[in-house]
Protein backbone atom coordinates (compact mmCIF):
# COMPACT_ATOMS: atom_id res chain seq x y z
CA UNK A 1 0.00 0.00 0.00
CA UNK A 2 1.50 3.61 -1.44
CA UNK A 3 0.83 6.07 1.43
CA UNK A 4 1.48 9.82 0.67
CA UNK A 5 1.94 11.80 4.12
CA UNK A 6 0.85 15.26 3.86
CA UNK A 7 1.95 17.47 7.17
CA UNK A 8 -0.53 20.45 7.73
CA UNK A 9 1.35 23.63 9.29
CA UNK A 10 -1.36 25.32 11.15
CA UNK A 11 0.89 28.11 12.72
CA UNK A 12 0.06 31.52 13.80
CA UNK A 13 2.28 34.03 12.01
CA UNK A 14 4.79 35.93 14.31
CA UNK A 15 4.71 39.83 13.24
CA UNK A 16 7.69 39.61 10.86
CA UNK A 17 9.44 38.05 7.69
CA UNK A 18 12.26 36.92 9.76
CA UNK A 19 10.06 35.48 12.20
CA UNK A 20 8.31 33.65 10.67
CA UNK A 21 11.30 31.99 8.32
CA UNK A 22 12.45 31.01 11.65
CA UNK A 23 8.78 29.52 12.49
CA UNK A 24 8.17 27.78 9.49
CA UNK A 25 11.41 26.47 9.70
CA UNK A 26 11.16 24.57 12.46
CA UNK A 27 7.83 23.72 11.43
CA UNK A 28 8.94 21.81 8.73
CA UNK A 29 11.67 19.70 11.11
CA UNK A 30 8.95 18.68 12.85
CA UNK A 31 6.69 17.69 9.91
CA UNK A 32 9.21 15.71 8.53
CA UNK A 33 10.03 13.72 12.58
CA UNK A 34 6.32 13.01 12.11
CA UNK A 35 7.07 11.21 8.58
CA UNK A 36 5.83 13.78 5.90
CA UNK A 37 6.50 13.80 2.61
CA UNK A 38 4.99 17.02 1.89
CA UNK A 39 4.47 20.20 4.02
CA UNK A 40 2.14 22.69 3.54
CA UNK A 41 1.67 26.03 4.89
CA UNK A 42 -1.43 28.24 5.22
CA UNK A 43 -2.33 30.86 3.02
CA UNK A 44 0.49 34.00 2.19
CA UNK A 45 3.11 32.68 5.23
CA UNK A 46 6.21 35.40 4.26
CA UNK A 47 3.55 38.20 5.46
CA UNK A 48 0.87 36.11 7.61
CA UNK A 49 -2.07 37.65 5.64
CA UNK A 50 -1.86 40.23 7.27
CA UNK A 51 -3.31 42.99 4.68
CA UNK A 52 -7.17 43.79 5.97
CA UNK A 53 -7.33 47.14 7.94
CA UNK A 54 -4.06 48.64 6.40
CA UNK A 55 -3.47 50.85 3.42
CA UNK A 56 -2.48 48.75 0.59
CA UNK A 57 0.74 51.00 -0.02
CA UNK A 58 1.61 49.69 3.52
CA UNK A 59 1.14 45.78 3.01
CA UNK A 60 1.63 45.43 -0.15
CA UNK A 61 5.13 46.42 -0.19
CA UNK A 62 5.62 43.82 2.28
CA UNK A 63 5.70 41.98 -0.72
CA UNK A 64 9.12 39.84 -1.76
CA UNK A 65 10.32 38.06 -4.54
CA UNK A 66 10.29 34.25 -5.65
CA UNK A 67 14.25 33.87 -5.82
CA UNK A 68 14.54 35.49 -2.42
CA UNK A 69 16.55 35.07 0.74
CA UNK A 70 13.35 33.55 2.23
CA UNK A 71 12.48 31.28 -0.37
CA UNK A 72 15.92 30.26 -0.56
CA UNK A 73 16.06 29.16 3.03
CA UNK A 74 12.84 26.44 2.53
CA UNK A 75 14.67 25.24 -1.27
CA UNK A 76 17.34 24.42 1.12
CA UNK A 77 15.01 22.88 3.73
CA UNK A 78 12.98 20.81 1.54
CA UNK A 79 16.88 19.25 0.01
CA UNK A 80 17.93 18.82 3.70
CA UNK A 81 14.89 16.96 5.10
CA UNK A 82 14.60 15.18 1.69
CA UNK A 83 10.86 16.46 1.60
CA UNK A 84 8.50 18.64 -0.13
CA UNK A 85 7.74 22.03 0.85
CA UNK A 86 4.43 24.02 -0.26
CA UNK A 87 5.36 27.47 0.99
CA UNK A 88 3.59 30.37 0.41
CA UNK A 89 4.27 34.28 -0.12
CA UNK A 90 3.10 37.51 -0.77
CA UNK A 91 4.99 37.70 -4.18
CA UNK A 92 6.60 40.46 -5.34
CA UNK A 93 5.40 40.88 -9.32
CA UNK A 94 5.55 43.49 -11.68
CA UNK A 95 1.82 45.72 -11.99
CA UNK A 96 1.44 44.54 -8.12
CA UNK A 97 2.55 41.74 -5.85
CA UNK A 98 0.60 38.26 -6.52
CA UNK A 99 -0.30 35.63 -3.75
CA UNK A 100 1.94 32.52 -4.06
CA UNK A 101 2.47 28.82 -3.63
CA UNK A 102 5.47 27.30 -4.11
CA UNK A 103 6.16 23.54 -4.39
CA UNK A 104 9.86 22.45 -3.73
CA UNK A 105 10.29 18.73 -3.97
CA UNK A 106 12.79 16.30 -2.00
CA UNK A 107 15.68 17.69 -3.71
CA UNK A 108 14.74 21.73 -3.14
CA UNK A 109 13.51 21.79 -6.72
CA UNK A 110 10.73 24.17 -7.70
CA UNK A 111 7.84 21.78 -9.43
CA UNK A 112 5.26 24.20 -9.26
CA UNK A 113 4.37 28.11 -8.90
CA UNK A 114 0.98 29.08 -8.51
CA UNK A 115 -0.35 32.46 -8.15
CA UNK A 116 -4.11 32.82 -6.80
CA UNK A 117 -6.40 33.02 -9.72
CA UNK A 118 -9.67 33.87 -7.82
CA UNK A 119 -8.39 37.07 -5.66
CA UNK A 120 -11.12 38.46 -3.65
CA UNK A 121 -11.66 41.39 -5.11
CA UNK A 122 -14.18 42.55 -2.90
CA UNK A 123 -11.81 43.58 -0.71
CA UNK A 124 -7.96 44.20 0.38
CA UNK A 125 -7.21 41.33 -2.20
CA UNK A 126 -8.44 43.75 -5.17
CA UNK A 127 -5.06 45.16 -4.71
CA UNK A 128 -3.33 41.74 -5.77
CA UNK A 129 -2.10 40.77 -9.26
CA UNK A 130 -4.56 37.23 -10.24
CA UNK A 131 -2.57 34.44 -11.60
CA UNK A 132 -3.68 33.75 -14.95
CA UNK A 133 -3.83 29.88 -15.12
CA UNK A 134 -4.09 26.46 -12.78
CA UNK A 135 -0.62 24.67 -12.02
CA UNK A 136 -0.10 20.61 -11.96
CA UNK A 137 2.75 19.29 -11.71
CA UNK A 138 4.63 15.49 -10.93
CA UNK A 139 6.15 15.50 -7.40
CA UNK A 140 8.45 12.27 -6.49
CA UNK A 141 7.73 11.28 -3.36
CA UNK A 142 9.04 8.53 -0.85
CA UNK A 143 5.65 7.07 -2.27
CA UNK A 144 6.49 7.21 -5.85
CA UNK A 145 5.12 10.22 -8.23
CA UNK A 146 2.02 12.12 -7.63
CA UNK A 147 0.05 14.41 -9.06
CA UNK A 148 -0.29 17.49 -7.42
CA UNK A 149 -1.82 20.65 -8.01
CA UNK A 150 -3.05 24.00 -6.41
CA UNK A 151 -5.74 26.04 -5.43
CA UNK A 152 -6.01 28.94 -2.75
CA UNK A 153 -8.45 29.83 -0.49
CA UNK A 154 -11.12 31.83 -2.54
CA UNK A 155 -10.37 29.40 -5.68
CA UNK A 156 -12.42 27.05 -3.31
CA UNK A 157 -15.81 28.70 -4.19
CA UNK A 158 -15.52 28.16 -7.94
CA UNK A 159 -15.97 24.50 -8.83
CA UNK A 160 -14.07 25.30 -12.18
CA UNK A 161 -10.80 25.49 -10.01
CA UNK A 162 -10.53 22.06 -8.74
CA UNK A 163 -12.28 20.54 -12.20
CA UNK A 164 -9.16 21.99 -14.13
CA UNK A 165 -6.80 20.65 -11.74
CA UNK A 166 -8.93 17.31 -12.51
CA UNK A 167 -9.03 17.59 -16.00
CA UNK A 168 -5.32 18.11 -15.93
CA UNK A 169 -4.63 14.60 -13.90
CA UNK A 170 -3.98 16.12 -10.61
CA UNK A 171 -4.57 13.46 -7.74
CA UNK A 172 -3.90 15.40 -4.91
CA UNK A 173 -4.98 19.40 -4.43
CA UNK A 174 -2.39 21.56 -1.98
CA UNK A 175 -5.07 23.97 -0.80
CA UNK A 176 -3.55 26.97 0.85
CA UNK A 177 -6.19 29.30 3.06
CA UNK A 178 -7.08 32.16 5.75
CA UNK A 179 -10.76 32.42 6.33
CA UNK A 180 -12.93 30.78 8.97
CA UNK A 181 -13.58 27.16 7.65
CA UNK A 182 -16.94 26.92 9.08
CA UNK A 183 -19.72 24.01 8.02
CA UNK A 184 -19.96 25.71 4.32
CA UNK A 185 -16.59 25.96 3.25
CA UNK A 186 -15.73 22.44 4.68
CA UNK A 187 -18.66 21.51 2.59
CA UNK A 188 -17.12 22.83 -0.43
CA UNK A 189 -14.11 21.15 0.51
CA UNK A 190 -15.67 17.54 0.74
CA UNK A 191 -18.06 18.44 -2.64
CA UNK A 192 -14.63 19.18 -4.70
CA UNK A 193 -13.20 15.98 -3.56
CA UNK A 194 -15.83 13.83 -3.90
CA UNK A 195 -16.80 15.44 -7.65
CA UNK A 196 -13.36 15.45 -8.99
CA UNK A 197 -12.22 12.00 -7.27
CA UNK A 198 -9.34 14.01 -6.00
CA UNK A 199 -7.96 14.24 -2.53
CA UNK A 200 -8.02 18.06 -0.94
CA UNK A 201 -5.22 19.04 1.81
CA UNK A 202 -5.91 22.65 3.01
CA UNK A 203 -4.16 24.05 5.71
CA UNK A 204 -5.39 27.37 7.54
CA UNK A 205 -4.27 29.36 10.19
CA UNK A 206 -5.09 28.70 13.55
CA UNK A 207 -7.69 30.13 15.89
CA UNK A 208 -6.26 33.71 17.48
CA UNK A 209 -5.65 34.90 14.04
CA UNK A 210 -7.85 37.38 12.96
CA UNK A 211 -10.76 35.46 10.86
CA UNK A 212 -9.18 32.32 11.02
CA UNK A 213 -10.22 29.58 13.20
CA UNK A 214 -7.70 26.15 12.59
CA UNK A 215 -10.06 23.25 11.14
CA UNK A 216 -7.41 22.26 8.21
CA UNK A 217 -8.66 19.48 6.80
CA UNK A 218 -7.78 16.54 4.06
CA UNK A 219 -10.16 14.91 2.61
CA UNK A 220 -9.13 11.72 0.27
CA UNK A 221 -11.96 12.17 -2.79
CA UNK A 222 -12.91 8.61 -2.06
CA UNK A 223 -16.70 8.41 -1.18
CA UNK A 224 -17.59 4.62 -1.27
CA UNK A 225 -15.44 1.53 0.02
CA UNK A 226 -16.39 -1.93 -0.53
CA UNK A 227 -18.33 -1.87 2.55
CA UNK A 228 -20.57 1.08 1.55
CA UNK A 229 -20.08 4.52 1.44
CA UNK A 230 -17.19 6.20 3.93
CA UNK A 231 -16.33 9.91 5.13
CA UNK A 232 -13.92 11.31 2.66
CA UNK A 233 -12.13 13.23 5.93
CA UNK A 234 -9.34 11.67 7.04
CA UNK A 235 -8.21 14.55 9.14
CA UNK A 236 -9.99 17.82 10.73
CA UNK A 237 -7.66 19.76 12.70
CA UNK A 238 -8.75 21.38 15.89
CA UNK A 239 -8.37 25.26 16.37
CA UNK A 240 -5.12 25.15 17.38
CA UNK A 241 -1.60 25.60 16.49
CA UNK A 242 0.33 22.59 15.46
CA UNK A 243 1.53 20.61 12.56
CA UNK A 244 -0.93 17.90 11.62
CA UNK A 245 -0.62 14.82 9.57
CA UNK A 246 -2.52 12.99 7.51
CA UNK A 247 -2.46 9.89 5.79
CA UNK A 248 -3.77 9.38 2.32
CA UNK A 249 -4.05 5.79 0.44
CA UNK A 250 -2.63 6.42 -2.82
CA UNK A 251 -3.51 2.49 -4.49
CA UNK A 252 -6.95 2.87 -3.11
CA UNK A 253 -7.36 6.38 -4.35
CA UNK A 254 -6.37 5.51 -8.15
CA UNK A 255 -8.28 2.23 -8.06
CA UNK A 256 -11.06 4.43 -7.29
CA UNK A 257 -10.54 6.70 -10.21
CA UNK A 258 -10.62 3.86 -12.10
CA UNK A 259 -13.67 2.44 -12.02
CA UNK A 260 -16.08 5.24 -10.80
CA UNK A 261 -18.34 7.40 -12.67
CA UNK A 262 -17.31 10.89 -11.48
CA UNK A 263 -14.07 13.33 -12.65
CA UNK A 264 -14.31 13.08 -16.55
CA UNK A 265 -16.32 9.77 -16.66
CA UNK A 266 -19.37 10.61 -18.09
CA UNK A 267 -19.05 14.71 -18.62
CA UNK A 268 -20.68 16.36 -21.71
CA UNK A 269 -18.47 19.51 -22.33
CA UNK A 270 -19.65 20.21 -25.39
CA UNK A 271 -22.85 21.29 -23.89
CA UNK A 272 -21.05 23.93 -21.03
CA UNK A 273 -20.44 26.66 -23.75
CA UNK A 274 -21.94 29.03 -21.20
CA UNK A 275 -19.53 28.32 -18.70
CA UNK A 276 -16.44 29.81 -20.46
CA UNK A 277 -18.36 32.79 -22.40
CA UNK A 278 -16.95 36.19 -21.86
CA UNK A 279 -19.58 38.97 -20.86
CA UNK A 280 -22.18 36.90 -19.51
CA UNK A 281 -24.08 38.54 -16.87
CA UNK A 282 -27.23 37.42 -14.68
CA UNK A 283 -28.87 39.68 -12.43
CA UNK A 284 -27.30 38.39 -8.88
CA UNK A 285 -23.95 38.83 -10.59
CA UNK A 286 -22.26 42.17 -8.83
CA UNK A 287 -21.55 44.26 -11.34
CA UNK A 288 -17.78 45.20 -10.02
CA UNK A 289 -16.98 41.50 -10.53
CA UNK A 290 -13.88 41.19 -12.41
CA UNK A 291 -13.58 39.53 -15.09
Amino acid sequence: MKQLHIALLQLAPTGSLEGNLEKGLAACGKAKALGADIALFPEMWSSGYNIYGRPAAEWTAEAIPAAGPFMEAFRKKAAELDMAVGVTLLEAWEGGPRNTLCLFDQKGEEVLRYAKVHTCDFGAERNLTPGNGFAVSDLNTSAGPVRVGAMICYDREFPESARTLMLRGAEVALVPNACPMELNRLSQLRARAFENMMAIATCNYPAGVPDCNGCSTVFDGVAWADEGERDMCVLEAPGGEGVYLAKLDLDTLRDYREREAFGDAYRRPGLYGELVKEGVRYPFVRKDARR
